[in-house]
């Protein structure tokens, strides 16, 4: 899906220069609010923002001031990735 914002030239300008790519800015912050609104999880933000790992992701929300939602579900995930790991 593509959406497009209007915003008045001179501002978009300064917004362009002082934070890097608008649009992924703007990409970054929906999805932000969208996981904490619980409408995406971890997994779908790492694709959604093609992130390199999960920690990565995790300082991304960080960095938006975003707690994990950490589930049963992922922390079951967690502790069979974690067995694999110990069986090698």
């Amino acid at each position: 899906m593509q959406i497009t914002v209007e915003i008045p030239d001179e501002i978009a300008q300064r917004l362009d220069q002082t934070s890097g790519s608008l649009s992924r800015r703007l990409l970054e912050l929906i999805i932000a609010d969208a996981y904490r609104c619980g409408k995406v999880n971890t997994a779908e933000v790492h694709q959604i923002l093609q992130l390199p790992s999960r920690l990565e992701t995790h300082a991304f929300l960080k960095r938006m001031g975003v707690y994990l939602n950490y589930d049963e579900a992922e922390l079951e995930q967690d502790l069979q990735t974690l067995k694999k790991f110990r069986a090698q």
